[in-house]
């Protein structure tokens, strides 16, 4: 019964401690979820859509979802006006350098389907500097 007792605090620790570790196992989950989103979305589309539109589409679904999930549940904060427009900026600069590479790595020959795995594997590190400041500049612990 006590081993529960030990997981069960370990888990709510896990999902709402408010540390830079914790932050960064959530980011991963709301990562995870908002890159299969895309992803998805983006191999759906690629069947009816040239390669940058699908792509482009699925990072405004991913887009949005994160932003709603990275507010609330990464960095506990409460979505706001301003947090959403810097979190846009951040993500505008995050998007140019999805299409640079995405781009670059199918003209370095990666097919359509699996240029953006590399791609993901570059830019989440970078998106999580730029989303955790944005959520979190003027946010006191």
């Amino acid at each position: 019964m006590q081993t529960d007792n030990r997981l069960s605090c370990f888990l709510f620790k896990l999902l709402r401690g408010r540390g830079r570790m914790y932050e960064l196992f959530r980011f991963s989950i709301v990562g995870t979820i908002a890159t299969v989103t895309h992803y998805g979305m983006y191999l759906l589309l690629l069947q009816f859509l040239k390669t940058n539109i699908a792509y482009t589409i699925g990072y405004l679904i991913s887009f949005l979802l994160n932003f709603l999930l990275s507010s609330h549940f990464t960095f506990q904060t409460r979505p706001t006006l301003l947090k959403g427009v810097g979190f846009g900026a951040s993500h505008a600069l995050n998007y140019a350098l999805h299409i640079i590479l995405l781009n670059g790595f199918i003209w370095l020959g990666v097919s359509q389907q699996l240029a953006p795995i590399p791609v993901f594997a570059i830019v989440i590190p970078v998106n999580f500097l730029l989303v955790r400041y944005v959520l979190k500049s003027g946010h006191r612990k």
